[in-house]
């Protein structure tokens, strides 16, 4: 069979987006419908995991089927399903994974085991039909912060990650603690476009070269401690510089680190991926920097920064075409790393 015309059912269910999309080929996205519990964890100020799953298990088959309508295909076209399989929040994984092996086993088609991770990299393939391999991706999302030499479509090294708290995690964290509202992320970046980025030097971790290692726990305490002096000292906090500030200090440590990873490996390429993909000052900021130093920059379309299964259905297509299939014992694995491959 023409692997341009091979149909891929692909699933995402890793925390609170239930997703499911069909690619025609690697890049060609037939449908990519994604059903979010933004506003169901909002009253809690984040995801409840026992929640998240009950609400994967009444949407999922819906999705599937809406996806399928949309893509104009019947469940008999689909010739392998791919699913995330970690990391993520183990119940939620295990929704997606117990549908996709159900729907393998009965039509008797491959199953393809996704890392999500993988998947946010290969968005970039979906939103830039000319983007190949060799590139350094900069991962960054609630969960992870990684820098990532992708050197083909099935071989790529771990140049670095975080310590601790991921840069989206952070700012969450910071974003709680300053009475924003859940999602805090796109908070922090609203917020931050009305204050001074230059108003609070916050401290910034890990900085010597050739170190592509993260860490934003500090800085979480910092902001923290600096909210907690001013309040002690009774001084009234502009919020918005704090915003400003910290969000400089995450996107300035990215930048330098991503660079210097560009400048090793001898890529000309960068390209952004995760969650945090879609904070406005990031891009932003990668773009005029890399623009300065001649280096291609490439960043997901919004709804493909975000968890959606067309990414996991794109990085399952190249894994199928390297005969890297799954079984059906496949399993969650909630703590799955993002290794050499």
């Amino acid at each position: 069979m023409n692997t341009e015309k091979i149909l891929t059912l692909a699933i995402e269910s890793s925390c609170d987006e239930t997703s499911a999309a069909v690619l025609q080929g690697g890049r060609k996205v037939l449908s990519n419908i994604i059903a979010t519990q933004i506003p169901v964890h909002q009253k809690f100020g984040g995801v409840v995991p026992e929640i998240a799953s009950r609400k994967h298990i009444v949407n999922i088959m819906p999705v599937i089927d809406e996806a399928l309508a949309k893509a104009e295909v019947k469940l008999e076209d689909i010739n392998q399903v791919a699913v995330t399989y970690g990391p993520g929040l183990v119940g939620a994984l295990l929704v997606g994974v117990s549908a996709a092996k159900s729907l393998a086993f009965s039509r008797n088609i491959p199953l393809i085991g996704v890392n999500h991770l993988e998947g946010h990299i290969f968005a970039n393939f979906l939103s830039a039909p000319e983007l190949e391999p060799p590139f350094v991706a900069l991962v960054v999302s609630g969960g992870h912060t990684s820098l990532v030499h992708v050197k083909d479509y099935n071989s790529f090294k771990l140049m670095g990650q975080t310590r601790d708290d991921a840069a989206g995690e952070a700012f969450d964290k910071v974003a709680r603690v300053m009475g924003l509202p859940y999602p805090g992320g796109p908070q922090i970046d609203k917020l931050a476009q009305e204050g001074d980025p230059l108003a609070i030097d916050f401290p910034r971790a890990l900085q010597e070269k050739g170190n592509y290692e993260f860490s934003f726990s500090g800085l979480k305490s910092a902001v923290l401690n600096y909210l907690n002096s001013m309040k002690l000292k009774k001084i009234e906090v502009n919020k918005a510089d704090v915003a400003a500030s910290f969000q400089h200090t995450v996107i300035e440590v990215l930048l330098a680190k991503a660079l210097d990873a560009i400048k090793e490996t001898g890529c000309d390429t960068l390209v952004l991926a995760g969650g945090v993909a879609a904070n406005s000052s990031l891009e932003k900021r990668l773009r005029e920097v890399t623009a300065k130093n001649k280096v291609k920059f490439y960043y997901p379309d919004k709804i493909l920064c975000t968890d959606n299964a067309a990414m996991i259905g794109c990085r399952g297509y190249y894994q199928s075409l390297a005969g890297k299939y799954a079984d059906l014992y496949l399993n969650a694995v909630p703590g799955l790393a993002l290794t050499d491959v």
